[in-house]
């Protein structure tokens, strides 16, 4: 049997130490090593890589102004550039690789707040892409508050019943079988401001996000406001409420956009109502259209100057507002299948006051024609005053002479549109250069247009020059009227067109072209350094592309009165056409 030995000598036992201390040793080298390549990754990894990546951020412009802000001063030319920020603040990691040069410019599509809204022209999966509207929500005073004290807005006329059906009016009945039996109002001439409003509460494209707006809507009842103080108060009381409009869009957000030339309104009235040049009690109107603030923004006039690139004309208001698509097309149909037996007609009063008026030889030509019908307008009992008299002899009638009213325009050139009459114009400022968005630029498709020194001076018959039209033509240029007459009418505020627009749709679009296209033109550095206000109508019509303007042939119609003269003559046009206004009193 083998014994187990009772101990372990000296020697044997120091070997065996050694090696379990070389083994120890060794652990803790690779341990060691191991530590430090783990600290150095991390630091390279962790601290420069986080530096790298904020650099990388500075230096991408794709992320937007981070850290050198750009702020625009709506002229593209004028930029201010905030401080540049001191790089040797930062540690820059050594030597990186492929590094670009610090950009302290920032794309320059980046710097204008309407860019998002033309980018929604690009979403063609939008139906509203490129037509939002933004509406501002006006304390009361500006707009409601006025149909409440509707017995205040005309000196002459009870404007509350004007005020019922959303603007339209009292329904007109049907008795001689004029009119269709539904859609027909007793609508004032000068009601658009609250029709177009609540057409716009109808628009199928409104936001409530300003920075996809196309443009913005501003509901001042500009029209009823300056109706209620023309007559026996002072200009403080009657610049009160635009002074005040101006102040309160001035201070919202929306404003700074673009300083408000995305910014339009609608006034029912004669520009001239707006216009005016001096502080002298005396003078006529307000001086709306003369605030700096209101000559950036558009507004929606039924009548315009030709001499001022801020206001656009648009429709007077028939007696005509359809609800649905099938009013118009059957109102079409009837009006092409009239038996017309006038040549043509004339309904107005002879204007003994002004020297420059043809209405008086118009109405003497017509009462000496067989084949003229003449409705004769005075201040007492009148068939002019009537919607189905007028409406009755235009729709009987193929020419409708439409001479200047007491300013430019007049309302009787729509309603004779709307029969399906064509209208004889004789003064370009009449219907070419005032509704360039609602009427063809080649008048002569549905118009014929006499010059007022033909009658005035030359005294040619007016109905020799009618008949010299041929049959051929004449077909043509009916059908091309009727056919206008959707764009020249506003439909009820109540209800909504299917496919077809309205003079509201028109107008709306037309302005968003302007806004969209001023936009684009800030963007691409396009600026208007040659145009000459004065000459605004010559712009008005330009064909798409054209900038230049030079010599017309209508320049004798529009050659300016020296100053002074310019005011008088326009300020007297506005004060005759409120007197005439008591003719239609109620």
């Amino acid at each position: 049997m083998r014994r187990r030995p009772l101990g372990i000598a000296p020697s044997e036992l120091m070997e065996r130490g050694a090696g379990k201390n070389q083994n120890s040793r060794l652990c803790f080298l690779v341990l060691l090593s191991a530590f430090f390549w783990i600290l150095l990754l991390c630091f390279h990894f962790v601290v420069l890589g986080g530096q790298s990546d904020d650099e990388s951020i500075k230096l991408n412009p794709q992320n937007g102004p981070v850290d050198l802000p750009v702020v625009r001063k709506f002229a593209p030319s004028r930029m201010v550039d905030a401080p540049k920020v001191d790089v040797r603040s930062i540690r820059e990691p050594p030597q990186p690789v492929d590094r670009q040069p610090k950009s302290t410019a920032v794309p320059e599509i980046q710097e204008f707040p309407f860019v998002k809204a033309l980018k929604t022209l690009e979403n063609k999966s939008d139906p509203c892409g490129g037509r939002y509207i933004f509406v501002h929500e006006l304390p009361s005073r500006f707009n409601e508050d006025m149909l409440r004290e509707c017995k205040s807005l005309s000196l002459w006329t009870n404007m509350c019943k004007f005020t019922t059906n959303a603007g339209l009016g009292p329904p007109l009945e049907n008795v001689e079988g004029v009119f269709s039996d539904t859609g027909w109002y007793a609508t004032n001439q000068f009601a658009v401001d609250v029709i177009f409003s609540n057409r716009m509460k109808q628009y199928d494209c409104l936001t409530k996000d300003s920075s996809i707006a196309a443009a913005f809507f501003v509901p001042f009842y500009a029209g009823f406001d300056i109706a209620r103080y023309l007559w026996g108060y002072n200009i403080s009381t009657r610049d009160r409420a635009s002074l005040d409009l101006v102040n309160w869009l001035e201070k919202r957000p929306e404003w700074g956009i673009m300083g408000g030339r995305d910014h339009f309104l609608v006034a029912g009235r004669i520009t001239w109502d707006f216009r005016r040049l001096s502080e002298e009690e005396t003078d006529w109107g307000n001086k709306l259209l003369f605030l700096p603030a209101a000559k950036n923004m558009s507004m929606l006039v039924v009548e315009s100057s030709p001499w001022n690139a801020n206001d656009f004309g648009i429709p007077y208001p028939t007696y005509f507002h359809p609800a649905k698509d099938a009013d118009v097309f059957n109102w079409q149909d009837r009006m092409r299948k009239l038996e017309r037996k006038w040549m043509f007609s004339f309904a107005g009063a002879p204007r003994p006051d002004n020297p420059k008026s043809i209405r008086g030889q118009i109405i003497d030509q017509c009462k000496k024609s067989k084949v003229c019908k003449l409705l004769e307008c005075d201040f007492g009992e009148s068939k002019c005053h009537s919607p189905s008299s007028i409406m009755q002899m235009f729709q009987s009638s193929v020419f409708c002479l439409q001479p200047q009213g007491d300013s430019y325009t007049r309302r009787s050139a729509f309603d004779a549109m709307l029969a399906g009459c064509i209208p004889v114009f004789f003064h370009p400022g009449s219907a070419y250069t005032q509704y360039t968005w609602h009427l063809p630029k080649n008048f002569t498709r549905y118009s014929v247009f006499i010059p007022e020194d033909d009658i005035r001076k030359r005294n040619i018959s007016i109905e020799e020059r009618l008949a010299q039209i041929s049959p051929e033509q004449l077909k043509l240029m009916q059908e091309e009227v009727i056919n206008l007459i959707p764009r020249l009418v506003y439909a009820d505020p109540r209800s909504k067109l299917e496919t077809l627009k309205d003079a509201f749709d028109v107008s709306v679009q037309a302005i968003i072209d302007k806004v969209t296209k001023l936009r684009k033109d800030i963007i691409e550095g396009h600026t208007d350094d040659n145009f000459i206000e004065e000459n605004s109508w010559k712009y008005a019509l330009l064909e798409d592309g054209q900038r230049e303007v030079g010599p017309h042939e209508w320049d004798p119609f529009f050659s300016k009165p020296k100053d002074g003269d310019s005011n008088d003559a326009s300020a007297e046009a506005a004060k005759n056409s409120w007197k005439n206004e008591q003719r239609d009193k109620s």
